[in-house]
């Protein structure tokens, strides 16, 4: 990422109410705030002089303060599946990953909020690499605003839902984008499921779905951005109060003993109180359900007692359970669950009347797929040499 002076104002981290506060700080009129926040992120134009509508005085403002500057692309990849990846360089030595997934009826983009993680889960890549820094909002956003413009400009027609009759698509996506249909659906979901845990940088990550709801901004509807988290009790009841969106709960075990050793987190926040903190965000969420992750790891949590242990819990609240063949990275020492183990796990499940599915893989030949994304990040907890000198120890007991 190209180095800025220290008092220049990144846009992308801004929404249309912190525009509006800085246009009136200049003296200019609110409706100017909502025009630049639809140039910079329904149009995706970085060059001020390309803002035709904005006085020419406003416009030399702009220059003087202010920036619209991404992450800086360093590596991309495209699967044999069409998945795309992308490493951001988020400076100082550190890189970040986002993963653009295309369905039938869905484009989703899975963003990173921070450099690296602390929660350090033993089967997550992520988790292995140790921890810099949080992203900023504009970090954040600039994946998503990167994201869409590479793919508008590459001329991907990601389609929507077929008509009954017609066999083309809905809506297509056009460089020509009208400004009513924000992101022509090439990206129709976002998931706060990359690098990072979302609630531990919570400022920055409320600022950024702030944007993406925005209608002057991304448009997204709350169903449509989801926050992945492994449990942080506090920031789940803030996100109820402060702008409740999908929730994705890294749950992984359905004992305490188990989710100790595979979910570190769950030694402060423990299945009980999660899930409360759970039961108090469903009074306000935009979906009526929680979504509990669930990764296969062989011989570890993928036994029918495991899975009457998941029945139980998913009585207990309104759910639906994803769950997802472990992807290997060498450093795990994990491997995953045979399908037809998985595939018997899920059954027990919808056998109780339990929601259940099975997460296709996506994007493992280009190591995007969930678990796998590792970016490049300089360590500044010493996580990985405290992982590595306790790695043999922590898979014996997950195992025992």
């Amino acid at each position: 990422m190209p180095d800025m002076p220290d008092t220049t104002i990144n846009l992308l981290g801004l929404d249309t109410a912190s525009l509006a506060k800085l246009v009136s700080q200049w003296g200019d009129k609110p409706f100017r705030a909502n025009q630049l926040s639809r140039w910079v992120h329904q149009r995706g134009v970085a060059d001020f002089d390309q803002m035709t509508d904005l006085a020419q005085a406003f416009r030399a403002r702009l220059h003087e303060h202010c920036c619209v500057q991404p992450p800086t692309v360093i590596e991309r990849h495209q699967s044999t599946d069409f998945t795309r990846k992308w490493l951001f360089d988020v400076g100082q030595g550190n890189a970040i990953e986002t993963v653009y997934i295309p369905e039938d009826d869905r484009g989703t983009l899975c963003i990173s909020s921070q450099a690296g993680c602390t929660v350090a889960c033993p089967f997550c890549s992520t988790g292995h690499q140790g921890f810099n820094r949080n992203l900023s909002t504009a970090e954040i956003v600039g994946q998503l605003w990167w994201a869409r413009h590479e793919l508008t400009a590459s001329g991907i027609g990601h389609r929507l839902p077929t008509s009954p009759r017609s066999t083309q698509p809905l809506l297509t996506a056009s460089p020509n984008a009208s400004v009513h249909q924000p992101l022509d659906r090439i990206i129709s979901n976002v998931v706060f499921m990359g690098m990072g845990e979302p609630m531990l940088n919570y400022d920055a990550v409320l600022g950024a779905i702030r944007l993406m709801l925005d209608d002057h901004g991304y448009g997204l509807s709350r169903r449509r951005v989801t926050v992945s988290t492994s449990g942080v009790v506090p920031m789940i009841d803030r996100l109820a109060q402060d702008c409740p969106v999908a929730l994705a709960v890294s749950l992984h075990a359905a004992n305490d003993a188990l989710r100790d050793k595979l979910v570190p987190l769950n030694k402060k926040y423990p299945i009980a109180t999660l899930l409360a903190a759970c039961e108090r965000y469903l009074a306000v969420a935009p979906r009526d359900f929680i979504t509990f992750e669930y990764v296969m790891l062989n011989d570890v949590n993928d036994s029918p007692a495991h899975a009457a242990e998941l029945i139980q819990l998913a009585k207990q609240i309104s759910c639906k359970i994803n769950l997802i063949p472990f992807n290997p990275f060498p450093s795990s020492g994990l491997t995953r669950s045979p399908a037809m183990r998985v595939k018997e796990f899920a059954q027990r499940l919808q056998a109780a009347g339990v929601i259940a599915t099975t997460r296709k893989t996506r994007g493992d030949d280009i190591d995007a797929a969930c678990g796998q994304l590792a970016g490049d990040v300089i360590d500044r907890t010493r996580l990985t040499q405290r992982a590595a000198e306790r790695k043999t120890i922590l898979i014996k007991e997950v195992r025992s």
